[in-house]
This record gives structure tokens, sequence and C-alpha cells, in this order.
């Protein structure tokens, strides 16, 4: 009976969270007594698990499945789960996640705790920690069901090793025309280096930088940082930015570790987009923005003298350290 994990990639590649989201099954299993089996789909290299706690690996080679199906792949993982016999399964909360965690819940019968930010409280009776309220709060839930379904928040638990052998094993799951009912024509991928929802670091910008041709700082820092790069509803709005960019309650959520907030007032919506990110730091020279009393730290000044000077101090910081 052990601690089944679905393990999301792309292009068969895991992503980062993946690795996060086996380091926290791994934890469960540690206090269940039990072991890490992993769900992979179409994953080129599955031996990485291991080194964060997987002990068995079921891989699943399907070319119907090489684009994310949500009917699809959790009719997979059911399958997977009750080979396994698992009690606890647990995914991560990217956008894919989000759209899979109910159909697999339903599937499973299970009880489903979403945002989940540490390990469970307690095993029996099953209680979990999560933030509510837009991240303003915790609540503890209590999962009833046979089934435990978790999906753990992003940057909540970190990487943890835990070098297992971790054995692959082939899954063949059976699959029907009901699983494809949904056809995915395409998929329209945002062409920043670094994804809003992969990146450690953030920098976003608002109506304070003027228009659209004053980006060019924010994009040499977020260059110089490895960043992706965000906006402000109103910035999307106005089409000074892609729509994809776009950061809050009503866009894209961010859970980096750390959010660098250029030129944004913070609204109430804008806040409960990024209030889940670790640290955030606010570049606004008007003393009174709502986001100065959510920052973590805070440069009350004009961000077009700031940003350049903390780009080139970075660079420098940088090329002294290489």
């Amino acid at each position: 009976m052990s601690v089944l994990v679905y393990t999301e990639s792309e292009n068969g590649k895991f992503k980062k969270t993946t690795y996060e989201t086996v380091s926290y099954a791994k934890g469960i299993a540690d206090e269940m007594g039990t072991s890490v089996t992993a769900v992979a789909i179409n994953a080129d290299d599955v031996s990485a698990l291991g080194t964060y706690g997987a002990d068995k690996v079921l891989t699943v080679s399907n070319d119907k499945l090489s684009k994310f199906n949500a009917e699809a792949y959790a009719d997979v993982i059911a399958q997977a789960v009750k080979k396994e016999d698992a009690k606890v399964v647990v995914i991560g909360q990217s956008a894919n996640d989000k759209y899979l965690a109910p159909l697999l819940a339903v599937d499973l019968e299970a009880g489903y705790a979403s945002n989940v930010v540490a390990l469970p409280e307690s095993t029996d009776p099953f209680q979990v920690k999560r933030t509510a309220f837009t991240n303003k709060g915790f609540n503890i839930t209590e999962i009833s069901t046979d089934i435990k379904l978790v999906g753990i928040s992003k940057n909540a638990y970190g990487l943890k090793e835990n070098q297992a052998e971790a054995t692959a094993e082939e899954f063949e799951p059976q699959l029907g025309e009901e699983d494809f009912s949904i056809n995915i024509e395409s998929v329209d991928k945002a062409t920043n280096k670094v994804t809003i929802a992969d990146a450690e670091i953030v920098v976003s910008g608002g109506r304070g930088l003027k228009g659209p041709e004053n980006w060019g700082m924010l994009e040499e820092l977020a260059d110089v940082l490895g960043a992706a790069l965000a906006c402000s509803k109103p910035v999307s709005d106005m089409e000074w930015r892609p729509h994809e960019e776009h950061v809050g309650q009503t866009g894209k959520p961010v859970a980096s570790n750390l959010y660098i907030a250029v030129g944004i007032s913070g609204a109430i919506q804008h806040l409960a987009g990024v209030g889940a990110s670790k640290y955030k730091l606010v570049i606004n020279n008007d003393p009174d923005a709502p986001f100065f009393k959510a920052a973590d730290y805070g440069v009350v000044e004009d961000a077009f003298e700031v940003v350049p000077k903390l780009t080139e101090k970075i660079k420098a910081f940088k090329a002294e350290n290489d």
C-alpha cells in the first residue's frame, strides 16, 4: 500500500515542481511507514525521481497521451492507484493539475485537499494544512474518504533528496474512446524564456512604467536574474504587454520565491494572485501604495532610477562571483 504521486512532465522532461511533489510524497510515506510509487507519462528519463524518494516508477508510453488530456490522464492515474492499492495520492497545483484533480477525485471517490502547504498534521485521522482566503490564512482539513487526494502548493515544501532505487515498471492502462471525448487541436505556449508557472523569480510591471516603450529595463532585469516577466491587469488590458503575462486573481497565480513588483499599486485582486510568493519586493514612488502593506521589502523611489541601478549591481555581483 504505497503513496502514489503523479509526476508531471512536458516534452518528456520533468519540471522542478515535479521533484517537489515527489519529495512531499516521500515525506508522507515516511510518516505512514510505506513506499512511494510514481506515475510518469511519456517521460524520457525517470531515474531522477529516485533522488527525491520514488521507490518505483510506473512508466506509461502512449502517443495518444502526448498532449495533456485531463480525462485520459485521470483514468491512467486512477488505474495506477487501484493497481498499487494506494490510499494517498499526491499531485501538484499547476494549471493542468487543477483540471486533473476534480476528475481524478470523482474516479477514485476520494476527498481532495488543494493548496496544501505542509506534511499532514496527522495521518489518522488524515489532516492537512491548507491556505485559505486567497492566502491570507490557513485551515486544517480532514479527509475521511478511503483514498485521499492531496494537491501540494508550489514552493510550499521544497526539494528534499531521499535517494531511492526508483525501479521502473512498464504500465499499460486500458484506455477507451470515452477518455478522448475532448479533442485537443493545438497548444499555444508563451514565448518567455522562463514561464511564470516555473519561475523562481518573477519581475512584474504596472502602470507606473507609463508605457510599453519602457519595458526594456524590466526585460533586462529579468534576463539578469533568470526571471519570468509579468504584468498587472491594467497593463494587459491596455495591450502594453501580452495577456499571458497578466498575473493576479483574474490572471495567472504566482508562487515564486521572489516577486518583484515595479510600478504596481497593489489592487486587492493583484495581491490575491501573488500572495503565495515567499518574498515580495515592491518598487514604487508612492509611499501610500497598498502593495507596501503586503511587501517583505519596499523601495520608495522612482523605478526609472532604481531598476537600472539594481540591474547593474546584480551584473557586477555575478561577474565577481562567477
